[in-house]
């Protein structure tokens, strides 16, 4: 026993030295070569100690959570939407759940700012912030029958404050899924092989999970070995397909795939769960995680050294030519998913708590997932900050502002003070097949070029265009599994909301209000997705500017719910492990609401920029964006909707804080007047692990249960 207590002391002391070392080079170098493996290692390092630890230590000592209890999905199980599910499969569809385009996008923006402020928010917040509300949020859920983050609000905070946070969360999921949304469809535009592999993940997912529910039960690993299998043959059929006659019929428009999007979110939301949801995700989980520990094995053997600097100018100034606004407090805001996410706690009180075994296994797929999904945001950091400085905003700026030639984006970008030829420019682009590389806004060809190098640096320099195209496509089945998942929670969430109107709807096995409800919700998304392919300023692009504000002040309401549930429940002493992320992230983002409703600078608030533009129209002069006097009235229209829908969304948020905080100040003083809506207890019958592999206890416990069930 002592040796083993004294070899899992040096255990994590190496752990710990690995993560400082790599804190100490970032923090201290200055001017000198840096290899982004230090940043890997300072991540992989303070992750393991925060899990092992800090995780622990709320799932334990503050949340108690409770092997015995029985949670949804044993006692609500219905086949549909509550249905206790593999801990490995779970993960996995949780995983994918959250992870869409924010941990992929958000890091390679921000790094206009440079690798370090981008670095220690990514790392630092997801340990106390995002990871502690993804699993304190699923904890709650999952304790109350797996209610939806805005029913929770109205039943614990109260009708007033639960009611904006209902309005508040169904708006900014709507506005989220309709982002995610255009992301893929700009993804898999046009593009063969993207369209073929993310395609037949369909029918492969539903290959598995009839193998699990009808041929095998249980057999976790022999599934996982055959999706495995017929995902990479997809992978690299794609390609085959791309490159024969039936890439016409995979090469798809815009507005095509936005009807097809539409119609697989929508089967998606009203299938079993078990069907195409839990595999489809499980499946996809292993490309992402796979290619994302590839990176990092690529970064570790290569040693790629950080271009980018530690702080840009822009961070002090902010007038970046990515987005526009200092370093506090948009970098909090443009880097969402991977630190602190708002859209997670709809996945951690939507599908999850309705299908998880044991409460147990919180601190395994709520804190370890969203640890999983930091480490990719790392790695789009690291992608975006070992390319040229110069070659990465010639790819990010706006053609409005360097042109739409090489010559003239070598000369904006230099004036910037980042040199780069116009023959890089153009050897960039042909490395990866690809006629131009100026201006590909929105982070993902970014990322994609940052991945060609490093893994095109491991297999000795070749292969840009594949491993560039493979990126594309490896984003694309990122961001969908986000959408499909979303698209069942917002169903959820206007259950429930209908719920409180008319009581059959909040019975979510009920067929009408399944298929009515699941019909509104991508009618809804489906319509600004539509919209913005058709027009360029209108549908969802209106929209798009206040995506990570929505998304963060989304948050706010999860943060709020779960520290008034922590004061109620009788843990005062702890509140503090998620009012302390809440006050920082009520102080970001209403800071940033303001900045984007009032500033005097045009390109950060929305009110200046109407009035510049409505000038200008009174003037008779066209402005970029726009390119006609009708864009210009378009580009009006979207800062005034974007003005006051920040304005609202974050007066909605004001309202739902001091409801809570006002509830939870009653508590302390008259705790006799608080009720709590948990569910009662019921003993468990089920028997899982804790942790993805079994402790020596729980296979103890597993072979006791077997042998009592054969007697």
């Amino acid at each position: 026993m002592r040796t083993a207590n004294t070899r899992t002391i040096l255990i994590w002391t190496l752990v710990a030295l690995v993560g400082a070392a790599g804190w100490t080079v970032l923090a201290l170098s200055r001017g000198e070569d840096v290899s982004a493996a230090w940043m890997v290692a300072a991540a992989l390092g303070s992750y393991a100690i925060a899990y092992r630890f800090y995780a622990k230590f709320i799932a334990y000592k503050v949340l108690k959570v409770d092997r015995t209890r029985a949670t949804p999905a044993e006692r609500l199980n219905n086949g549909i939407d509550f249905h206790p599910t593999d801990r490995r499969v779970l993960l996995g569809h949780h995983f994918a759940a959250i992870a869409g385009a924010g941990p992929l996008v958000g890091p390679v923006l921000a790094a206009q700012m440079g690798y370090l402020p981008g670095t220690i928010w990514i790392i630092v917040g997801v340990i106390f912030a995002g990871a502690v509300q993804d699993m304190v949020v699923l904890f709650f859920s999952t304790r109350r029958d797996g209610r939806s983050l805005g029913q929770m609000a109205r039943e614990e905070i109260g009708p007033f404050g639960g009611a904006a946070a209902l309005i508040a969360a169904f708006a900014i999921m709507i506005i989220l899924l309709g982002v995610l949304a255009l992301v893929i469809v700009n993804a898999l535009a046009q593009s063969p092989w993207g369209t073929f592999s993310i395609a037949m993940t369909i029918p492969i997912a539903l290959l598995m999970g009839f193998y699990l529910r009808v041929l095998r039960p249980g057999r976790v690993s022999e599934v996982s070995l055959i999706g495995v299998a017929l995902l990479l043959l997809a992978l690299v059929a794609g390609r085959w397909v791309a490159e024969s006659s039936w890439a016409d019929t995979f090469t798809l428009a815009p507005s095509t795939l936005v009807v097809w999007l539409v119609g697989y979110g929508f089967i998606a939301s009203i299938l079993p769960v078990w069907m195409l949801l839990a595999p489809r995700d499980y499946l996809s989980t292993f490309m992402k995680i796979g290619t994302i520990v590839l990176l990092a094995l690529g970064v570790v053997i290569a040693l790629p050294t950080l271009k980018m600097d530690p702080v840009t100018d822009f961070a002090s100034r902010g007038d970046g030519p990515v987005f526009a606004g200092s370093l506090f407090p948009f970098v909090f805001i443009t880097i969402a998913c991977g630190a602190l996410s708002g859209f997670h706690s709809l996945i951690s009180s939507g599908t999850t708590p309705k299908m998880i075994q044991k409460e147990t296994q919180v601190r395994m797929i709520g804190y370890g997932s969203m640890l999983m999904e930091s480490s990719v945001a790392v790695m789009a950091l690291v992608a975006a900050s070992i390319i040229d400085p110069g070659l990465y905003f010639a790819m990010n700026a706006p053609a409005g502002v360097i042109g739409d030639t090489v010559q003239n984006a070598s000369q904006v970008v230099g004036s910037w003070g980042y040199q780069i030829s116009p023959e890089a420019l153009a050897r960039a682009a042909e490395n990866v097949e690809e006629a131009s590389l100026l201006s590909r806004t929105g982070g993902a060809p970014t990322l994609a070029i940052g991945v060609s190098e490093i893994f095109s640096q491991v297999t000795g320099g070749g292969l840009r265009a594949f491993w560039y195209h493979f990126a594309i496509m490896f984003e694309a089945l990122f961001i969908l599994t986000a959408l499909d998942a979303g698209t069942r929670v917002g169903r959820f969430m206007l259950q429930d909301t209908l719920g409180n109107l008319y009581r059959p709807f909040r019975n979510v096995s009920w067929k009408p209000g399944l298929v009515i409800t699941s019909a509104v919700v991508c009618g809804l998304w489906g319509y600004f997705l539509w919209v913005g392919v058709h027009e360029p300023l209108g549908g969802i692009n209106q929209l798009f500017p206040i995506f990570g504000i929505s998304n963060q002040l989304l948050a706010a309401v999860a943060l709020a719910v779960c520290t008034t549930l922590l004061v109620k429940s009788g843990r005062l002493k702890w509140a503090w492990i998620t009012g302390i992320p809440l006050a920082w992230d009520a102080v970001v983002t209403l800071t940033a609401s303001w900045q984007k409703v009032f500033s005097s600078d045009p390109k950060v608030g929305f009110l200046k920029q109407r009035q510049v533009f409505q000038d200008a129209i009174d003037r008779g002069e066209v402005l970029p964006p726009a390119k006609s006097m009708d864009d210009m009235h378009t580009v009006v229209t979207n800062s005034t909707v974007d003005g006051v829908l920040t304005a609202v969304l974050a007066l909605l948020i004001v309202v739902v804080i001091a409801d809570a905080a006002r509830v939870c100040v009653r508590h302390i003083r008259r705790p006799a007047l608080s009720t709590l809506s948990e569910a009662p207890y019921v003993e468990s019958r089920i028997t899982a692990p804790a942790g993805l592999f079994p402790t020596k206890d729980e296979k103890e416990e597993a072979r006791a249960v077997t042998s009592a069930g054969t007697r």
